[in-house]
């Protein structure tokens, strides 16, 4: 087997740690994300996976440690450097905007992108431009068909596409999905979890998931997470053989819903 070397990695990060008064959230994370696959980030409730994905986008400080993004120390930089540098982040609340058509919502992003979000006194019209990549990005996600439709209106496994959609605009080469099929029906599971797979092409993904037939379908790598520490990392064969991540998952009363919070 040939030895990865730093440039295989898109993230690292060195003894990540969070510490809230005393209580340490995450403890002394080593994590190697490999460019171009699905890499899922698992563990029990309370294991410290949501702290993870909020020390790895900026949104809390950590305690210690350092988290490198391709080769550059990114720890000290803000959320907006972080997303312009291309890592993004889909939230575990549909992130869309209700009332706005599927079509406005991916244009506001793409705004977004061209850096013209606040010109709120130009004529919609200056935004057409926008309308041959937001329909693109439609197709990718599978709802060109429902371009026109008013957001709110859509179902709720429709809206986790579209949110993918909006962070796709965003032109992200590392996304970081949190809990993408949290409430969702078999049917809608099973569809995003094609999409993922879909828009994992010429990508890196890094996800919190605790649908484990998800994880287990999709993933190339996982961490298992536990008490904030690394307990397992390696492909699905691997970790969930191991004793120490069943033993982990004991007590639980469905080892797919475990981790449902983290």
């Amino acid at each position: 087997m040939t030895k990865s070397s730093d440039a295989d990695f898109i993230l690292t990060t060195s003894n990540l740690t969070k510490e809230f008064k005393g209580f340490v959230a995450v403890n002394d994370v080593n994590l190697q994300v490999r460019r171009g696959e699905i890499h899922a980030l698992i563990g029990p409730n309370g294991a410290g996976k949501t702290t993870c994905f909020n020390l790895l986008t900026k949104f809390l400080e950590p305690t210690r440690g350092a988290i490198h993004f391709n080769g550059i120390d990114i720890t000290s930089e803000k959320p907006a450097q972080i997303a312009r540098r291309g890592v993004v982040r889909s939230f575990q609340i549909s992130a869309v905007f209700p009332h706005l058509s599927v079509m406005e919502n991916v244009r506001i992003a793409l705004q977004r992108a061209l850096g013209t979000s606040f010109h709120f006194w130009r004529s919609g019209r200056s935004l057409d431009v926008l309308n041959e990549r937001a329909m693109a990005l439609l197709a990718e996600v599978g709802l060109q068909d429902h371009a026109q439709m008013i957001t709110v209106e859509m179902p709720y496994g429709r809206k986790r596409a579209l949110e993918i959609a909006t962070t796709l605009a965003l032109e992200p080469e590392l996304m970081l999905l949190d809990e993408p099929t949290q409430g969702m029906g078999h049917e809608d599971v099973e569809r995003v979890m094609q999409l993922i797979k879909k828009v994992s092409a010429n990508r890196t993904i890094l996800m919190v998931e605790h649908n484990m037939k998800v994880v287990a379908g999709i993933s190339d790598t996982i961490t298992v997470l536990a008490r904030g520490a690394v307990l397992a990392e390696g492909p699905y064969s691997t970790v969930a053989n191991d004793p120490q991540v069943i033993e982990a998952y004991m007590g639980t009363e469905h080892t797919e819903d475990a981790g449902a919070h983290g």
